[in-house]
């Protein structure tokens, strides 16, 4: 059996095929992200683990998870931005903690013209979101 990482990064096939260096970026982070949180102490208690999914859409893709979540009403959205959406789910084996993240339409010019910043772009926006998830669980951010 493996065991899953606390934190991991999802990529929508869209955006994988729009910018190759998408999927290893997004592995670096998620090993970064997993380290830094572990020095952070988000995992003290080993029997109480949250596992976070950090979901990376288009705007399209982003809208239409929105909307299935709204539709589904199992659980509350919590808005962070008109980009950032998240909601909780927990059953008896874990905790979990689903945030959907839109690379938008302007984001996605620029990175069409200057793709270089593909990875500066992604660090910030997926470090800004998961320090607002630390502020709402009262962890310490990263």
């Amino acid at each position: 059996m493996i065991e899953s990482l606390p934190i991991s990064i999802h990529v929508c096939d869209d955006l994988k095929r729009q910018f190759r260096l998408l999927t290893s970026a997004s592995n670096k982070f998620e090993a970064q992200y997993n380290f830094q949180t572990m020095t952070a102490n988000w995992y003290g208690n080993e029997d109480n683990i949250f596992f976070v999914q950090l979901h990376l859409e288009t705007p399209q893709s982003f809208i239409a998870q929105k909307k299935v979540q709204q539709q589904a009403q199992q659980q509350e959205l919590n808005t962070f931005s008109d980009d950032v959406f998240s909601f909780y789910k927990k059953d008896d084996k874990e905790q979990l903690f689903i945030c959907h993240i839109a690379i938008t339409d302007t984001e996605l010019a620029l990175l069409n013209q200057q793709s270089q910043l593909l990875v500066t772009l992604l660090q910030i926006k997926l470090e800004k979101v998961l320090n607002l998830i630390a502020k709402q669980l009262n962890l310490p951010t990263i």
